[in-house]
């Protein structure tokens, strides 16, 4: 049986980097973030019935405006008020109806508490923060280090767009 050290430093281990992590999107595909290296990311953790939701929008324009700098990967949760209750499909339904999603999306995962997804666990490894509210942001650089910014920090809010040219 192994013990909860050897679990943490085995998870520590196999994720070195952002980059060694497969998941997979919305539709079912494994997404390999090897191919993401040695671009700038940030990830969200989004939710679609949410008082931040309408930032699907700046994530969006984020995503056109600046692709060629950032690339958008967001993650659907349900671990703050209930407010991500659909299926993948139904929540790629909304973002696509609602607000022209074309950015990455991924599966619907928890990204706190118990469940907390590997991803979440690496990001808040790397910063001290875990997100407290839909709509946190990392920001992660090619050179590996990351920043954690708010819920109420928009994507396309200065701080970010300092960060990103």
């Amino acid at each position: 049986m192994k013990t909860v050290f050897a679990i943490f430093l085995s998870f520590i281990m196999s994720n070195s980097s952002i980059y060694d992590f497969k998941m997979n999107s919305i539709d079912g595909d494994q997404i390999d973030f090897a191919k993401y290296k040695g671009k700038t990311l940030l990830i969200v953790n989004v939710a679609s019935k949410c008082g931040y939701t309408p930032q699907y929008a700046d994530l969006e324009k984020l995503h056109e405006q600046y692709g060629d700098k950032v690339v958008v990967l967001g993650f659907p949760a349900n671990n703050f008020g209930g407010q991500e209750p659909g299926s993948n499909l139904e929540i790629a339904e909304f973002c696509q109806k609602n607000y022209g999603v074309k950015f990455q999306m991924f599966e619907k995962i928890s990204v706190k508490g118990d469940d907390q997804h590997a991803l979440y666990k690496f990001l808040k490894e790397k910063t001290g923060s875990e997100p407290s509210w839909n709509f946190c942001k990392y920001l992660v650089k090619p050179d590996g280090t990351v920043k954690f910014f708010a819920s109420k920090v928009s994507p396309m809010d200065k701080q970010i767009l300092d960060e990103i040219n």
